[in-house]
């Protein structure tokens, strides 16, 4: 359903995206359910008449099972639920792509603003040929990238909705992660964690780029590199 109204932009979108969707179907079956249930009593049972209200204590055997039954298959709904999120946050969170296939880049936040320090033609972080910019991420389609995710001052939040990706940046920690893109474009990246008075003016853009249109972007940066590392 988040498809139709949000691309799919990362190898493990559609892994997310069929997450929520199992929980949206499940929740949504039990709410309409008990909905249901709880019109149809109030309803059925309705003051008719010169009658009195029954004392029902719900503890009788067959009171109660209108309770436990729906509650076991509740709980069998809850089992799926945690096995597709361990899978998909094994995935996301804890299976890093193999080096050297991935590339490498810096993500430092601050009050307000993204700098995104690009690995440069070489393909390493902490080179001459290092491409740091403020606000925009440069990446390359279908290639996997891990990042290295860091705060100067208080909490943050990485997020590329396109991606559904969302990651918070603490203070003192590096946090490593990873993201391959699927598709090209221009799209936002967001703070999703409130950082301060300027947290709504905090915004970036991740521009994904062809194999060959990347490599004229780094070439074009180039000159500007070399000068920042000699003066």
């Amino acid at each position: 359903m988040i498809e139709y109204f949000l691309e799919q932009g990362s190898t493990y979108a559609a892994s997310v995206d069929g997450l929520v969707n199992l929980i949206g179907a499940l929740v949504g079956f039990w709410f309409l359910a008990s909905l249901g249930a709880f019109l149809y009593l109030i309803f059925r049972f309705r003051k008719k008449g010169n009658s009195k209200a029954q004392y029902v204590t719900g503890y009788e055997k067959h009171e109660s099972r209108w309770v436990h039954w729906p509650h076991h298959l509740i709980l069998v709904c809850d089992v799926f639920i945690v096995i597709g999120a361990v899978q998909v946050w094994i995935d996301v969170k804890q299976t890093l792509p193999e080096e050297p296939r991935a590339e490498r880049v810096r993500i430092i936040s601050q009050q307000w603003a993204w700098t995104f320090v690009h690995a440069g033609p070489d393909g390493k972080l902490d080179t001459a040929d290092d491409i740091p910019m403020i606000d925009e991420l440069h990446v390359e389609v279908n290639k996997p990238y891990i990042y290295e995710l860091s705060s100067l001052d208080v909490l943050h939040d990485f997020s590329v909705p396109i991606f559904r990706l969302k990651q918070d940046a603490v203070p003192g920690r590096v946090i490593t992660g990873w993201f391959e893109p699927t598709i090209t474009g221009e799209y936002d990246i967001q703070c999703a964690e409130i950082c301060g008075i300027g947290h709504g003016l905090m915004p970036g853009r991740i521009f994904i780029e062809s194999p060959q249109k990347h490599a004229a972007w780094q070439a074009q940066q180039a000159p500007t590199t070399l000068a920042a590392t000699t003066q």
